[in-house]
Order: structure tokens, then sequence, then C-alpha cells
């Protein structure tokens, strides 16, 4: 056992009870063995690391109160300080801190509680005890009682200390953000395993209705896991984990994931994931691949090599750092190479999602506007609340970064002739930051791209921030792609594509009407006057709806005037647009020569 959690009796007990499955409530008990005796602070986490927006978990808690341990009847008075923060009476001896709490968020950043499973982040259950962070802590999770879970397990990579072989019990965490960072998931699950590099790992799935094929599974995220960590340990073949865990819920709809330390909380279709006797949809499973490519990455670059702003995390405010761009982005790039590399993919299907994402950026007009810095910066308030102007203000630090990540590494494999590549900076961030746990400073990689590279790579790497990261050019891929194994081109747009880019809308269909979610600038709806929220009626004459939008964009000639009729606020309009063609976004193809 770790030295740092090998006292008999921690200081600060947790623990959690499922307590009403049909309404969704936890039951939470906080014991903190010596409070500060001129009053204890304690406080409910705004939000969850990897997830970069204030979520204000305390809105959740239903009922709080405190309790004198030596005096078990005697309820002490919570004086409140915030929306988040409560203060304890002085008092000398252990308290209790008693919430209920509901959790009905189904996404991977909270917690969650029905019938069927549970999900446990710590950030929106397990108060922090101000003052007493870096506090060994344990964690008791006890079964519930009601019939529908009489075969829930628990599947999490917090250290055991006692449990049953259903594994509910007695845990042990570090301090509280070790605590935060390991997902708890219960309920029923299917499994795979699989060593990767001689690593176990595993996978915990819930929702999937017929058996999953588990075979498949395990070899091709074990090929993934072992490229990855060879990635950055080449000789050694070493990871930095004992085992690591996915935990994954199958929906009907949804996609996503938050990294852990030595884990990963996942959300994905049914449809992704190989079952018996279901038919697959194979760009979808490899999809799922991508994610999970994408989460196993973050156990490096995000857990382990970190912004020296994250250092350490601030769970109250905003934590700003311009440099997101590296730490999603450069994993965004990472997570479909390592399916190439590890032969999950072959190289034209490679190369059809590199230009998908090329393509997806050079669509957003906001990639003028913001910067891939600032687009970091801002993900608090730009990128996790986007509204109906965001792609016109908006450049996704995923995207853009990951073509970043791209140019980078061919300019690296050009000035070196080959002989180096992204790969070496990665290692040698790894080697620098991640093993020895320093922070990355905002301007850190200046240091590291010398040191690897020599001076004469400065004027190319000055260039990058100047007009790349801080700037809002466009990378030149299409002359750096070009090569005697890559082929760029103009992509090759069918009518209907070409038009509907022309157009510059997103919509929904509410009700049989097409109603207007996004006008980009620069498009024929935006020149027409339509707005967000806008309803199309027709156009030239044609009723407009989402089954017949298609239908009607094709009946429309390119260069032609034609005229828009929409509702707004209930009265009606009529606009007279010329679709130009030369209002099209530039896009291209990549192809293997």
């Amino acid at each position: 056992m770790n030295s740092a959690i090998s006292q008999d009796y921690p200081a600060i007990e947790y623990t959690i009870w499922p307590a009403d499955l049909h309404g969704h409530r936890f039951q939470v008990k906080l014991r903190i063995e010596s409070p500060d005796p001129a009053g204890q602070v304690i406080q409910m986490s705004s939000w969850i690391p990897g997830s970069y927006l204030i979520r204000d978990f305390s809105k959740h808690i239903e009922t709080i109160a405190a309790f004198s341990v030596n005096q078990p009847k005697q309820k002490l008075e919570l004086e409140r300080l915030n929306n988040d923060q409560w203060r304890l009476p002085r008092i000398k001896g252990p308290v209790e801190v008693l919430a209920t709490i509901y959790a009905f968020d189904s996404s991977v950043r909270a917690a969650y509680l029905d019938t069927e499973r549970a999900l446990i982040n710590a950030t929106s259950l397990c108060l922090s005890v101000l003052g007493q962070e870096a506090t060994p802590c344990a964690l008791v999770l006890v079964p519930p009682k009601a019939a529908d879970a009489e075969f829930w397990s628990v599947q999490t990579t917090l250290q055991p200390a006692k449990i049953d072989l259903k594994g509910f019990g007695f845990y042990l965490a570090e301090n509280y953000a070790d605590l935060i960072d390991h997902p708890i998931a219960m309920g029923q699950f299917q499994f795979v395993e699989w060593k990767s590099q001689g690593v176990t790992h595993c996978m915990a799935i819930q929702g999937c209705i017929h058996p999953i094929q588990s075979k498949r599974l395990a070899e091709d995220l074990g090929a993934i896991c072992s490229s990855t960590i060879a990635l950055f340990e080449p000789h050694s073949k070493k990871a930095p984990f004992h085992r690591y865990l996915f935990l994954v819920n199958a929906v009907v709809n949804g996609y996503g994931g938050l990294e852990h330390h030595n884990s990963t909380a996942l959300i994905c279709r049914r449809d992704q994931i190989p079952q018996a006797e279901v038919a697959l949809d194979e760009k979808a499973y490899q999809e799922f691949l991508g994610l999970c490519s994408h989460e196993y990455f973050h156990a490096w670059l995000v857990k382990r090599i970190q912004p020296k702003a994250f250092q350490p995390y601030h769970l109250d405010r905003r934590n700003h750092t311009r440099l997101l761009w590296l730490f999603e982005g450069f994993t965004s790039y990472y997570d479909d190479l390592q399916l190439f590399r590890s032969k999950r993919i072959d190289l034209k299907t490679y190369l059809g999602i590199v230009a998908d994402n090329w393509n997806a950026i050079l669509r957003s007009p906001g990639r003028y506007k913001q910067s891939l810095a600032d687009s970091s910066f801002d993900a608090w308030t730009k990128y996790y609340q986007a509204d109906e102007n965001t792609p016109n203000s908006v450049v996704s630090y995923y995207g853009k970064g990951a073509l970043l990540a791209l140019g980078l590494d061919l300019q690296i494999r050009s000035f070196t002739k080959g002989r180096k590549s992204l790969d070496d900076l990665m290692r040698l961030i790894w080697q620098e930051h991640g093993l020895t746990g320093h922070g990355i400073e905002e301007d850190g990689l200046d240091t590291l791209i010398y040191q690897l590279f020599g001076s004469g790579f400065q004027k190319i790497w000055s260039q990058f921030k100047t007009e790349y990261i801080f700037g809002t050019s466009d990378l030149p891929l299409e002359k750096w792609l070009n090569s005697r194994l890559i082929k760029v081109s103009s992509k090759s747009l069918a009518k209907l594509e070409m038009v509907k880019l022309a157009f510059g809308i997103r919509y929904t269909d509410d009700k049989g009407w097409l109603k207007l979610t996004h006008v980009l600038d620069g498009g024929v709806a935006q020149a027409a006057g339509l707005a967000p929220g806008d309803l199309i009626a027709s156009i030239n004459g044609q009723r407009v709806t989402g089954s017949r939008w298609d239908k009607v964009l094709t009946s429309l000639t390119m260069n032609e005037d034609c005229v828009v009729c929409f509702y707004r606020q209930d009265l009606e309009h009529e606009r007279m647009v010329n679709l130009n063609i030369h209002q099209t976004p530039k896009q291209y193809q990549l192809s293997v020569v």
C-alpha cells in the first residue's frame, strides 16, 4: 500500500449510498475527523477536469445537514457562504455532513443513477474539505437495497482496501485530487480483457442488448494501446500505469469521453460496438475505436503531461490556458494516426479522415476571427457554451489543433530530411514533463523544440506560432502534403453538396418545418437576410421540409436567382438571392499515389 494512504483510519471518509434508484438520488456522508476549529469550510466542485465549463454541481444538492460525531443528536448549523460553500461552526472533535444529491446526468461528466446503472464522478457528489485537500481519504461504496440492483457490481480503478466480490466496500485515495480522478460505474457489465505491453487492460460495457464480440474488441484495442505505449516508450515499452479501465455506456444516441489517470468514461451508440448477430457499421466502429484511442492517449498528454496552469486544478473557478490546441489538438491528431499505425485502418481510410477534418475547418467561418490560442483560452465561455453564432466566431482547438500537429509533423520531417518527426517531440515532452510532473509553461514548447531540432528550426516554429497559433491563417497543407506518396487535389463536389455549401445553414426539423439553427457568414442564407430561428417555407415556390430539403436544392440552378420564403416570429418574409457558386469554401481530397 502506498505510504501516503497507509494510516489506519483516514481523517476524511466519504460514504455513498445509491439510496433512491427511482428518484435518482444518492446519499453521501462526509466524515471529517479533525475539522478546522475556527470553522471548517466545505465545498462542492464547480467543474470536472477535462471538461472546461463551470457546471455548478452544487445545484443538485437537495438537502444537506451536519452533525457532531461525539453528540450524534446534535445538529450543527451550516453557514451558507456561496452557492457551493458551507462553513461548519467552531467545534472540537469529528463531524459528519450528510447530503442528498440528485443524479440524472447521462453524460460522462457528472453523476447518474437509475434502476439500470450508476455512474459516480466524485466532483459531483463529494464535498472537498478546504485546507485538507492533500489529506488521504477513504470512500465506502454501499450496495443498493433495491431488488433491481441485485446483480450489480462495481468497476473502478480506485485502490481497494476491503471490498466484497462485487466490489462494494472500502477504497482509499491519496488525496481529494486522487479521489476525483477515478470514475465509478455500477450495474451489470460485459467485459473485454487483454494485455498491451504486459499491462492488463479491461473494458466494462453497459447497455448492449446482445453479447459483444469480445475477441475482436480485444484484438483491436490491444493493438491501439500497444502502439500508444510504444510511441512514448519505444525502448522500455513501459506504461505509466499497472492497469487501465475503459468504462463504456452504450446508448441509442451519444458520443464522447472523459480522460482520467488510469481509466476513461465513454459514451457511444450501441451500433458502434460489435455484437453477435448484429450487422456492424464499420465506419461507426472506427469512430468508436478513435474515441478509445483519443482518451487513452490522454493518459499521457493531459493526465501526466499538463499545462502549468492546471497544477493544481482550482475547481471553484475557470482555469485558463492557451495550450488546449496542444493537449486536445495533438491528441486528436494522434488518435486517428494510431488507428493507422496499429493497422486498424488502411492508408486510404486514414487520409479520408484527415481530409474530412480539414474540410470541416475550411467550412468554419470562425477560423478567420479566432486564433487557436484564443480558442483554448476562451473554451470556458465560447467552445463549451456554443450558441447560434458559434460557427461564425469560434475555431475548434480539436480540429484545427489536429491540423496544426499534422503540419508541424510534416515540417519537422522535411527539415530533418526524415530523421525526426513529431513523435520525437512527444517523447521529449514526456521525458521532461510527464515523468517529472513539471507542468508546461505557456511558452514551454519553445525550449524543447530548439533543444530537439536546433536553432535552425526557429524560423519555422516562429511562423507556426505567429500565423497558425496566435494568428488566424490557414495552414498550407495542400503544399506540405503533396508528395510522391500522397496527392492533394480539389474535391469534386456533387451539385447537391455544392448548393448546400453555398447556402451556408445548419438546421433541425421542427414539427415538419425546416428551422434554422445556424446561419454561416458569407453564405446565401445570410445574404438573403435569414437568421437562426427562422422557418423556411419555400424556395422558388416549392414547399420546404426536412425530408424535401435535398430535393428542392437539387432543382436549383447555380449562379441564378432564387426566391426564398420564410417565417420569423410568425410573420412571412420573402427574399431574392443569387445562388453564387463562388461563395462555396474550398474543399480538398487526399489520395494515395
